[in-house]
């Protein structure tokens, strides 16, 4: 079973459909419904989709959209132990993304995808984009 963090930007490209990230976002989404992977984003990361998807399109869709999404992805948890986590290793300078980091790495989460690779830079599991996860890991699909 592959366990794989969803990273914010990846969810706001699907949920409001951005070009041209929606096309590889979606099908990194659509592992969801393969017994062999389990999907994972953080609460932080709902928030940050909530917000977006809101500008976009009001408050109502983006309940929904959210709603829908959870049926297919497992949120992690983001407590107090990960949030010292982040802010006590001193390589990482963006307390938001080691938030994200130790919430992945708590649920066993052995990939991370996301558009911003750089923001990783501490990372000690694997860091992919939507392409380089679906055409260097998962060709086939």
């Amino acid at each position: 079973m592959k366990r794989v963090f969803i990273d914010a930007n990846v969810l706001v490209a699907v949920m409001n459909k951005e070009y041209p990230l929606f096309s590889d976002a979606a099908r990194v989404l659509s592992l969801a419904d393969k017994s062999s992977y389990n999907l994972y984003t953080s609460p932080v990361c709902l928030a940050i989709g909530f917000y977006f998807v809101e500008k976009k399109s009001g408050t109502s869709q983006a309940k929904r959209k959210l709603k829908l999404l959870l049926e297919h992805i497992k949120v992690t948890t983001v407590d107090d132990k990960i949030v010292r986590q982040a802010l006590n290793n001193a390589s990482i300078h963006d307390v938001e993304d080691g938030m994200q980091y130790y919430s992945a790495l708590g649920s066993g989460c052995t990939y991370i995808v996301t558009e911003d690779k750089d923001d990783y830079y501490f990372s000690e599991i694997k860091i992919a984009s939507c392409k380089e996860f679906l055409g260097d890991h998962f060709s086939n699909i």
